[in-house]
């Protein structure tokens, strides 16, 4: 279809995160003549306003974690003089507005080099914000009128024909209505990193990945940190024995967890926030973060009137190979609802490019992600849980390792995490895995591997590990599934 002298296919991606820069390059690589529409900077969210900054705030609050909880176990002797002897936990302290501009600058350059990468690649970039007209041309072909924002605002609206279009539009902050942000005191995730100075009270509301990140690293880093949840732990959505390891940790290091609270409201009272909460009680804080979830972009673009079915809350159905209910459009990312993750956005996105362009094309295989809660510790999952376990949609067997028995672990004084893995009963199949441990991000890929392949609890029990290392647990949580079912079977 394309490469060809007669015909050039004409790609048009609304939207520059992962989901539309990754799709770019691969349309690019494949001979297309590519057009990414963007009204922020290229990287989205990701980059410029979510995972990189966030990880980037985090690493320097991790630091910290780790000096605190561990100097004095581990024979490191402080004689600073500024040193508090009434908080003997808070030896070192933080520059919040040098932080906050070491993240923007990261996320910049980040940016920056995802520009070059698709503008090397032949990618033309226009800045503004795109509109799906509502027909189709006889030759399939559909048109988007680009409306300039940025330096061009105000200048006349650009109209593409695309073979294809890829809506990767990303979302945006959820918002309480009696909680407006003002940028100041009531942030919400994307206003964080213009603080200057550390919060003294920061109230978080909500207890999912985001906020639970964010209450862990301000607290991490100095503030007295409310975190405000309204189901019954934080972390809702993940493993629940990981969720409670966290939930314990967080309260040891002096984090007030409010389970059962739902937030009503958040006004500004002089130089304090009051947040009310549903059942009347009220807290007071220097600063809140709201942190209630995301709606996906997809509102004012034309996607209906062109054919695309939206779901209930906004975001675009999608078949495994990214493709909406109109003919030659395709979707990626968080405007999917798929799974709010850079690795599946831009995976999305390459699966799309694929498809259409005729390459070979594998579906999406959602079993086998990995995904990572980046809090201290980390947590981090890939195929089956435990949820699927206990409802029967999967039969695995589950052994679970404190990482306490770990000698890499006593050594590094590390306390709290687990390795556990699921297997089916027969075969010995790895099926999913949940690890909690400083770095579980890093540690989590053999696992990963493992549930892709199909690999048994024997072979990884088989395989060399480091001694000491904290891989050293998955190689005997496995040795133990293995050893369980040698036994059922003799």
């Amino acid at each position: 279809m394309c490469g060809t002298m007669e015909h050039v296919t004409r790609i048009v991606i609304i939207g520059g995160g992962p989901g539309g820069y990754e799709a770019a390059l691969v349309a690019a690589q494949l001979g297309a003549e590519v057009t990414v529409v963007d009204c922020d900077g290229l990287g989205g969210a990701s980059v410029l306003t979510d995972c990189v900054p966030s990880k980037t705030l985090i690493a320097t609050a991790e630091v910290m974690t780790n000096f605190d909880s561990s100097y004095e176990e581990l024979g490191i002797r402080v004689e600073d003089s500024t040193h508090d002897p009434d908080d003997p936990a808070r030896v070192v302290g933080v520059d919040l507005g040098k932080v906050n501009r070491r993240v923007k600058r990261l996320a910049l350059a980040q940016s920056h080099d995802i520009v070059a990468s698709v503008t090397r690649a032949g990618v033309r970039v226009l800045r503004g914000r795109g509109r799906l007209e509502p027909s189709q041309a006889p030759d399939g072909s559909r048109q988007v009128v680009v409306t300039p924002t940025g330096d061009a605002a105000g200048g006349p609206d650009e109209v593409l024909a695309a073979d294809a279009v890829l809506v990767a539009t990303g979302g945006h902050p959820r918002e309480i209505p009696d909680a407006q942000p003002d940028g100041e005191r009531i942030l919400n995730w994307k206003q964080v990193y213009d603080l200057e100075e550390l919060p003294e009270e920061l109230i978080v509301v909500g207890s999912g990945v985001t906020g639970a990140e964010f209450a862990g690293a301000y607290r991490a880093l100095g503030s007295h940190v409310t975190l405000v949840s309204s189901r019954d732990r934080v972390l809702p959505g993940e493993d629940p024995d990981a969720a409670a390891v966290l939930e314990d940790v967080f309260r040891r290091r002096g984090m007030n967890v409010m389970a059962r609270s739902r937030a009503a409201s958040a006004r500004r009272v002089g130089d304090k926030v009051e947040v009310e909460l549903q059942d009347g009680r009220t807290i007071t804080g220097s600063h809140c973060l709201v942190a209630v979830g995301a709606i996906p972009n997809t509102a004012d673009m034309g996607l209906e009137e062109a054919g695309v079915r939206l779901k209930d809350s906004g975001h675009i159905w999608t078949d495994k190979v990214s493709r909406t209910s109109a003919p030659g459009v395709y979707a990626a990312g968080d405007c999917t609802g798929v799974f709010a993750l850079a690795s599946v956005a831009a995976m999305q996105g390459r699966i799309a490019m694929y498809h259409f362009l005729g390459e070979t094309v594998t579906p999406l295989n959602l079993k086998a992600v990995s995904a990572n809660v980046f809090t201290d510790p980390e947590i981090a999952t890939v195929g089956y849980s435990q949820a699927d376990v206990d409802s029967g949609r999967m039969d695995a067997w589950c052994v679970k390792l404190p990482l306490l028995r770990n000698p890499r672990a006593k050594m590094q004084g590390i306390r709290d995490g687990f390795v556990k893995l699921f297997c089916r009963p027969g075969t010995g199949i790895v099926v999913g895995g949940v690890v909690v441990a400083p770095r579980a991000s890093e540690l989590i890929h053999p696992l990963s591997v493992a549930v892709d392949n199909n690999l048994t609890v024997g072979q990884i029990a088989n395989t060399f590990t480091v001694y000491p290392s904290l891989t050293g647990s998955i190689g005997e949580v496995a040795r133990q599934l293995h050893t369980r079912k040698t036994a059922e079977e003799g």
